[in-house]
């Protein structure tokens, strides 16, 4: 049983990523913004500290359940600041589950060139100029003692788990 959390600045690719993954590792995916879109919410206009703290509580919940129900599970989450990602790791420790962090590095030059396909055909909902702004200037990168699995795309999935030895692969 596995706990694999996503992390990455916003349209670095961490859904894409997260659901090529699921089906290879097997695993359920737990996303943030599916919370925060059930909640009423969108991160791309800003949310308060406390609401994203519930819905991280939600989330936390909801990871907690599967794993002690024997499913592995993909966070789908910018977990930008280290001490989300710790509590993802103390939370798998807790339900038994191996850990992995997966980082999705992609340069923000990218990151603008995909927003901007986005606005030109909506994908998904978009983030306001000055939330991406912020996130770009602000996201914490893991360092090197997390040992985060780094790739750059969904293409590096399958490199991804043959380096990891995720699930019975």
């Amino acid at each position: 049983m596995e706990l694999i959390v996503l992390c990455g600045t916003s349209f670095s690719g961490k859904s894409t990523v997260a659901r090529a993954l699921a089906p290879l590792v097997p695993a359920s995916i737990v996303s943030l913004d599916e919370i925060n879109e059930r909640r009423g919410l969108w991160g791309g206009d800003g949310i308060p500290l406390e609401e994203w703290l519930r819905t991280h509580q939600f989330a936390s919940d909801e990871v907690r359940a599967l794993l002690a129900g024997g499913t592995s599970v993909i966070v789908d989450d910018t977990s930008s600041p280290r001490f989300l990602r710790d509590g993802w790791r103390v939370l798998a420790q807790q339900a038994g589950a191996r850990f992995t962090l997966v980082y999705v590095d992609v340069d923000h030059a990218t990151v603008r060139r995909r927003r901007a396909a986005n606005q030109a055909d909506p994908q998904r909902r978009d983030v306001s100029d000055a939330i991406l702004n912020q996130h770009l200037a602000d996201f914490e990168a893991p360092a090197p003692d997390e040992y985060a699995v780094r790739i750059g795309a969904a293409d590096d999935v399958q490199d991804a788990l043959r380096g990891a030895g995720w699930g019975g692969r």
